[in-house]
């Protein structure tokens, strides 16, 4: 992510900016940080996901997003890879405020980042339940949940995870669905 706008803007100068961008940016207290571009691994990762969390929530009231949806904390804006939000009175058009799940797939780049400043962020939603970290590199998810006090519960290959939030059982060899290591 880096730095394209020295100067400090408002939510509605960030929407606007989005809607006529060709890139993503997130918004961090005023600032706006270009968002790079994803890998192959990265996409297969996020769509095996979101293709699974879409089945399993057919016909309920929660509804997962990929990548496009932003989600706002305060006045800061991110881009989560994997999203699922069940109400449907708080969204905006651009943005939901009270996901119930967040899903990340690390990069080498990214990995830090998410798992320090945006897992502090996330769990500001009170809303959120799970923050899931999937790392594209090597078979290893990563399960915070605010149940178990935020704690991490590692997963790798073999393994199956519940997450709670959605009622859902995920084996991590369907996460790395598609991807040869």
């Amino acid at each position: 992510m880096t730095i394209v706008n020295k100067h400090r803007i408002d939510e509605q100068e960030y929407i606007q900016g989005e809607l006529n961008s060709t890139i993503k940016h997130e918004l961090i207290d005023g600032e706006v940080f270009a968002m790079v571009g994803a890998s192959v691994a990265h996409n297969i990762i996020s769509g095996n996901i979101f293709a699974t969390l879409k089945a399993h929530l057919k016909g309920k009231p929660c509804r997962p997003y990929m990548n496009d949806m932003k989600v706002r904390i305060a006045e800061n804006f991110y881009y989560p890879d994997v999203l699922v939000d069940c109400s449907q009175s708080s969204m905006s058009a651009y943005f939901v405020e009270t996901p119930i799940l967040i899903v990340e797939v690390l990069s080498a780049s990214t990995k830090s980042y998410d798992k320090t400043f945006k897992l502090q962020q996330y769990q500001l939603i009170p809303t959120l339940q799970e923050y899931l970290m999937v790392d594209q590199e090597r078979q290893w998810v990563e399960l915070r949940s605010r149940l178990d006090d935020w704690q991490p519960q590692y997963y790798e290959m073999g393994d199956e995870l519940i997450v709670q939030s959605v009622g859902l059982k995920l084996s991590v060899a369907d996460v790395y669905d598609g991807i040869d290591f």
